[in-house]
């Protein structure tokens, strides 16, 4: 698949997600075998940049592979400008968000609430293609409800402003994350389209993976909440589309470095008290298809760097004596 100058080595890519695709967790997926990571989603107002969460955000440093910043809102000029400064801070690539069915953002009639003015759709689109030099990505839903999926029609205006490639979650903003994804839409997108489209939703296994790049044919696969607590899933999802054969599930000494390895980066990026306090949700994920939740209630009381990494490292090794 290629965006703009950049071929990607293959067909996975890691979905944006607030308070979770931060550089560490962004970094350990494309060390598995993503070939793209888009970051959390940065507000185009220029007002909250001055925070220490917008500007983790946006820095670089020590970033592999592709940069890729996702930007969000409602006014071409504000948006336009975030694109600007972001390219100016090292992001190759500018994702904007028409998919975000949270409250908080829709209320700002952005994220998925813009699909309802396709008007302002195309006036944002225009404005941040003019503005920047790199290429210009965009993520949307299937359309604002499920008897208002519009989704062809705003990936035709995505094309006609220039758009790269087109991202299309398979629910619509009412659904928020409820039900199953549904694909036909996103089937109708890339029939109707010639720029490169991106199926996201559901895509928890390696399986489901090989059925959705078959049923819509699109050019590659986002994944999410799949990621979660498993960024190994990319090298699973790969090996089966290379094979048709199923890896063996990742080895217990190779989920405890990783893990480890994780708690590490968050304490480093974050400083030991906002650190700890990520480390707790994505432990939490790493954990829980074992549904260890008394361990997991006692580690979300730890207070500590030292209390966190000593109780991971006890946990695997009362799992590989038992």
């Amino acid at each position: 698949m290629q965006i703009g100058p950049y071929r990607l080595k293959n067909q996975l890519i890691v979905a944006p997600m607030a308070g979770v695709t931060d550089q560490p967790f962004r970094n350990l997926c494309l060390r598995y075998g993503a070939a793209l990571a888009v970051s959390e989603m940065l507000s185009s107002n220029p007002d909250v940049w001055d925070t220490d969460k917008s500007r983790l955000r946006m820095t670089h440093a020590g970033e592999d592979g592709i940069r890729s910043v996702q930007i969000a809102g409602a006014d071409p000029e504000l948006m336009a400008n975030a694109a600007v400064v972001n390219v100016q801070q090292g992001a190759q690539i500018i994702d904007i968000n028409m998919g975000c069915p949270a409250k908080k953002v829709n209320k700002k009639l952005a994220g998925s609430a813009l699909l309802q003015d396709p008007a302002q759709v195309e006036a944002i689109l225009r404005a941040v293609v003019a503005a920047v030099d790199v290429p210009v990505t965009l993520k949307i839903r299937t359309g604002w409800a499920p008897e208002h999926r519009n989704g062809v029609h705003i990936a035709q205006i995505a094309e006609d402003c220039g758009i790269a490639s087109l991202a299309v979650h398979g629910r619509t903003r009412q659904c928020m994350y409820k039900g199953d994804a549904e694909y036909d839409t996103i089937k109708a997108i890339k029939k109707q389209i010639s720029i490169p489209v991106v199926a996201n939703g559901d895509i928890l296994t390696p399986e489901k993976a090989r059925f959705v790049l078959d049923y819509t044919g699109v050019d590659a696969l986002m994944i999410g909440r799949g990621a979660q607590g498993r960024p190994w899933i990319f090298r699973e999802i790969q090996h089966y589309l290379d094979t048709g054969n199923k890896l063996a599930p990742v080895e217990m000494d190779e989920k405890r470095q990783v893990m480890l390895e994780h708690l590490k980066l968050l304490y480093n990026l974050y400083g030991d008290y906002k650190g700890i306090r990520f480390a707790r949700k994505h432990v939490g994920w790493y954990l829980d298809q074992e549904s260890q939740r008394a361990f997991r209630s006692e580690f979300n009381r730890l207070e500590t760097v030292e209390e966190q990494c000593s109780m991971v490292e006890r946990y695997f090794d009362e799992f590989v004596a038992y």
